[in-house]
């Protein structure tokens, strides 16, 4: 339960600060732990953060893949994929995940994030395939170029109301350049 109160507390502080905010004394701060208490269940922030990933990551990826089954043909696939992941921009975990991207982390915690990352594309290739790309795999990693880029612009907050780069998002998607 300790263990579960900590990585609340650290999703908590990424939204709300970014990385510069998930510190040990914040995490004992927030849990009502001493600072030494969070030093036994994680070694380093970048442990944190490594759990962080393998906790949410799947339960954010299984979303985009229930809202991708639930659409019928390759088209509607590929929206379901762009606005599901842009409809959880303003979640807790996934403000958790874009700050954690954007800190210093080891090796193995990028290792860990670029093949969650790798998963979420590999959804998208059948569906891309389906539609006539000859090269599937590229394609769906130039589609997820367009989803991150709308995901900060959103993060940022940018001039345009989300619900605009969402709506943009998803044309580039199915249209291209074109609109």
């Amino acid at each position: 339960m300790q263990r579960a109160a900590l990585l609340d507390a650290a999703r908590s502080l990424l939204s709300e600060g970014g990385t510069e905010a998930l510190t040990f004394p914040a995490l004992a701060e927030r849990t009502g732990l001493a600072r030494s208490s969070v030093y036994e269940y994680f070694r380093s922030r970048a442990a944190v953060v490594e759990e962080l990933c393998a906790v949410d990551f799947p339960v954010w990826a299984a979303e985009v893949e229930a809202a991708m089954a639930a659409a019928e043909g390759p088209e509607a696939k590929v929206e379901a994929y762009v606005r599901q992941q842009l409809t959880l921009v303003g979640d807790r975990r996934h403000r958790a995940v874009v700050a954690i991207s954007a800190s210093e982390l080891d090796a193995g915690a990028r290792e860990k994030i670029r093949a969650a990352h790798g998963g979420l594309v590999a959804m998208i290739v059948e569906a891309l395939g389906e539609m006539g790309h000859g090269q599937p795999r590229m394609a769906a990693m130039l589609l997820q170029g367009v989803v991150d880029a709308a995901v900060r612009r959103i993060e940022l907050g940018a001039a345009e109301e989300p619900s605009v780069i969402v709506e943009a998002a998803v044309s580039m998607a199915l249209r291209g350049v074109r609109g």
